[in-house]
C-alpha cells in the first residue's frame, strides 16, 4: 500500500469513511485535507488545512503517493444559484483539476476521483444498466460538471503518466446518511402510510463499506490504472423492496398502500415533482462487471447486513 494518502472530503460521509477504515487496516501516513482549523478526523489522521482560494489554491502534496478525491460541490436540491453550472464548475472541475496538476508536479502516483453515476444520466430502462464504458448523458449541472472533470483527469493522465481512478457511485446509504434515505427511515420509523406498494421498478444502491472497501483496492491495484469503474451493493431492490427492508431492520410492519404509479406520476406532475416522482418510481441500475472481473472485487457487506448497521445507527442517534 502507498506510504502516504491524502484524502480530500476529510470530513464528509465518504471521505470520513476512508479514513476511518485505512486507520483500522493500515500503518500508512494518513493525510486529510479539511477546510477548518480542529476538524474531527479520525484518530492518527493529519490533518491538511485548505488555503483561503480552497481547491483552487496551493495544498501541501510533498511524499502522497495517493490521492483519494472526495470533495466536491454536491447536487443541490432545488437550486437558485443564477448559473449553476458556473458554481459546480468552479469546485469539481478547475478546482479538481488544479488539485490534479499539483499532483503531477510533486509526483503523486495515482489519483482517484470519486464521480457520480449522474455522469451517465439520471434513469436507465427496467434491466438495462449502466456500464462503466457507456457513453455520458449527464442531464443536469452536477453531472455536467463531474463528466467535465472526467475528461480533464483522463487527458492529464494522458499527457503526464498520472493513474486515474474514476469511480462512479450510485446513492451511498450507510451510518449517519442524510437527506431522503434519512427521511424515510424517519417516515417507517412513525408508521406514516407510503402511497408506493405497487412500485416495481429497480435501483441499485452501495453501501459505504462497499464503497471505501472499492477505493481501499483501488488505492494499489495495478489493474485499476486509468480505469473507470461502477459500484453498488449487487443487489438492486425496487422502492418497495427497500422499504419493506429498512422496516424489517427498524422492527416495524412497511405500511405501504397500492397506489398506481401512474397516480403517483400524475399528482408530482402536477406540484411540480416529477425529479421525486423518478427517483422514486423509476430505475437506474449498475453494471458492476467490470468491477468484478478487472479487480476481482465483490461488496463485502450484503444489502441486509447494511441496512441493519444503518438502521442502528439512526436508532441510536435519535434516541440520544
Amino acid at each position: 500500500m502507498a506510504k502516504a494518502v491524502l484524502v480530500t472530503g476529510a470530513t464528509g460521509f465518504v471521505g470520513s469513511g476512508v479514513l476511518t477504515r485505512l486507520v483500522e487496516s493500515s500503518d500508512t501516513k494518513l493525510l486529510g485535507l479539511v477546510r477548518t482549523r480542529g476538524a474531527q478526523l479520525p484518530i492518527n489522521v493529519l490533518p491538511v488545512l485548505m488555503s483561503d482560494e480552497g481547491l483552487m489554491g496551493n495544498v501541501p502534496l510533498q511524499g502522497v503517493e495517493v490521492i483519494v478525491h472526495c470533495a466536491a460541490r454536491v447536487h443541490v436540491m432545488d437550486d437558485r444559484t443564477s448559473e449553476p453550472l458556473s458554481e459546480f464548475r468552479k469546485v469539481n472541475v478547475d478546482g479538481t483539476l488544479n488539485l490534479a496538476r499539483q499532483a503531477v508536479a510533486v509526483g503523486v502516483k495515482r489519483f482517484i476521483f470519486i464521480s457520480s453515476i449522474k455522469v451517465n444520466g439520471e434513469g436507465t430502462k427496467l434491466g438495462v444498466p449502466y456500464a462503466a464504458d457507456d457513453d455520458p448523458k449527464p442531464m443536469d449541472p452536477y453531472g455536467i460538471s463531474k463528466m467535465e472533470a472526467e475528461k480533464g483527469l483522463q487527458q492529464l493522465a494522458k499527457e503526464t503518466g498520472l493513474e486515474v481512478v474514476i469511480i462512479r457511485p450510485v446513492l451511498v446509504y450507510g451510518p449517519g446518511v442524510k437527506a431522503n434515505f434519512q427521511t424515510m427511515m424517519k417516515w417507517l420509523s412513525k408508521g406514516v402510510p407510503l402511497p408506493l406498494g405497487t412500485v416495481h421498478n429497480k435501483r441499485s444502491l452501495v453501501a459505504l463499506d462497499n464503497l471505501v472497501d472499492l477505493i481501499v483496492t483501488c488505492l494499489d491495484h495495478p489493474a485499476a490504472a486509468n480505469q473507470t469503474f461502477m459500484v453498488s451493493d449487487g443487489e438492486d431492490l425496487s422502492t418497495a423492496e427497500l422499504l419493506s427492508r429498512i422496516s424489517g431492520a427498524l422492527g416495524r410492519p412497511a405500511r405501504l398502500l397500492p397506489v398506481p404509479v401512474w397516480l403517483l406520476e400524475l399528482g408530482a406532475a402536477i406540484v411540480g415533482r416529477r425529479d421525486v416522482a423518478r427517483r422514486l418510481c423509476g430505475s437506474l441500475q449498475v453494471d458492476i462487471s467490470k468491477t468484478r472481473e478487472l479487480l476481482g472485487w465483490a461488496p463485502p457487506i450484503p444489502v441486509d447486513e447494511a441496512l441493519a448497521k444503518t438502521v442502528k445507527a439512526f436508532q441510536a442517534n435519535k434516541n440520544g
